[in-house]
């Protein structure tokens, strides 16, 4: 979670009052379920963005590969595991995910592993987190988006347009689980689209 700086004036000068929130403003995160749809706003997850240098991709691909113990993810597709995560990008490029309170500086984990072979940027404050769970994901995302649900399995991820916000949609279940990552500076817009979309599908 972001710690905005809130100023308080103490005796002539002013110290940092930090207040966690999530990206919805909260204390803690927002959990909504309509008829037996959840959708629930994690801030639990630590992101970081890898790219393989010109020429190092070999050697990036193989430090990803002991990282997360199977083959980087190709086009359309998702890694997901623990303790890490990975979801393709683009040619030789993943955003690399894992649990927030074990991998606070997640990018300074990757940058040990991936060394001179990648460039490696922290992500977790630039994106937000919704995870949409039970049976009727599908009715739900065809309302927001172009992806076909019904065709994907778990594993597949793809990049797609939501309320005019580019955003990843990471597959875990079809049936039962799906991860939509957007922009965290839109995080209040696509929030409501989901559960506008849940409530008009439902």
């Amino acid at each position: 979670m972001s710690q905005p700086i809130l100023w308080t004036q103490k005796g002539s000068g002013f110290v940092h009052d930090l207040t966690p929130i999530t990206a919805l403003g909260g204390a803690a995160p927002q959990v909504d379920t309509v008829a037996g749809m959840t959708l629930t706003e994690n801030p639990a997850l630590a992101l970081a963005c890898v790219a393989a240098r010109l020429g190092r991709e070999k050697p990036c691909g193989t430090a990803l590969q002991k990282l997360l113990g199977a083959t980087a993810p190709g086009p359309g597709k998702a890694h997901l595991a623990d303790p890490f995560s990975a979801v393709w990008m683009g040619p030789d490029q993943w955003m690399i995910g894992a649990d927030f309170a074990t991998y606070e500086t997640l990018d300074v984990t990757l940058k040990k592993v991936i060394k001179d072979s990648g460039s490696v940027t922290e992500q977790t404050d630039a994106w937000v987190c919704f995870d949409l769970t039970g049976d009727a994901i599908q009715p739900v995302m065809e309302l927001v988006c172009a992806v076909d649900m019904r065709r994907m399995q778990s594993g597949d991820a793809t990049r797609t347009n939501i309320h005019h916000l580019g955003c990843f949609v990471v597959c875990g279940d079809p049936t039962g689980f799906v991860r939509i990552i957007g922009p965290r500076a839109s995080a209040g817009s696509l929030h409501h689209a989901l559960l506008a979309a849940m409530k008009s599908a439902l």
